[in-house]
């Protein structure tokens, strides 16, 4: 090959170089954050779940609410200037069978903030959670992990929150309460029914 014709296209291949136009990459998209409308006697709450931070908590709560486990359960537990707590009794008051409790996961990075949702469980047993959730209705820090060694500072964990229906939260923490046998205080004098709990579906997310 001549010097010229060498030249020549050596300078076709950088013209090419220079004019070729990227090629795109399609990178993936995150799935949506599962989401569940919590129906109330006092109006609808939409929980955005965070399996990313919390997986066994949600997946145990999902599994409640597919076995219509919340259907007809009431807010047993309303502190106005602290939270309110359902999932576990009848509007008799009766405890519904549960599954198994699991391993806690509160020292995953979420707080208990003003609108988050926690797995409910005894202070005195960290790996205690089974159906109960409570909704912060303010910030708790309090209820946040710490490596201290006691079980309650172990932490509640956090594994959702409230996209829309806060106003009904807070019309809930509002309500007159008392004891009622057999809780020692806290419960609504008008029971406040879960009707139910449903996924939405990924259209809906």
């Amino acid at each position: 090959m001549s010097a010229h014709h060498w030249f020549a296209c050596v300078m076709l291949v950088c013209a090419s170089a220079a004019t070729a136009q990227p090629v795109a990459v399609a990178l993936p998209t995150a799935a949506p954050a599962p989401r569940v409308t919590v129906y109330t006697s006092m109006g609808e709450i939409v929980i955005e779940l965070a399996p990313d931070k919390a997986p066994a908590t949600v997946e145990n709560f999902l599994g409640y609410v597919r076995e219509g486990f919340y259907n007809g359960t009431i807010v047993h537990r309303v502190i106005d200037n602290l939270l309110i707590q359902g999932g576990a009794y009848t509007v008799d008051l009766q405890a519904k069978p549960t599954h198994a409790p699991f391993a806690l996961e509160s020292n995953n990075g979420l707080s208990n903030l003003r609108g988050t949702v926690a797995a409910a469980r005894a202070p005195s047993a960290a790996d205690s959670a089974t159906a109960q959730f409570f909704i912060n209705v303010v910030d708790n820090p309090r209820f946040d992990y710490s490596s201290d060694s006691s079980d309650f500072t172990k932490g509640f964990a956090v594994f959702g929150k409230v996209v829309s229906g806060m106003d009904v939260v807070d019309r809930i923490r509002l309500v007159p309460t008392q004891a009622q046998d057999p809780l020692p205080r806290d419960v609504p004098v008008t029971p406040i029914v879960i009707e139910r709990i449903e996924v939405l579906a990924a259209a809906q997310q």
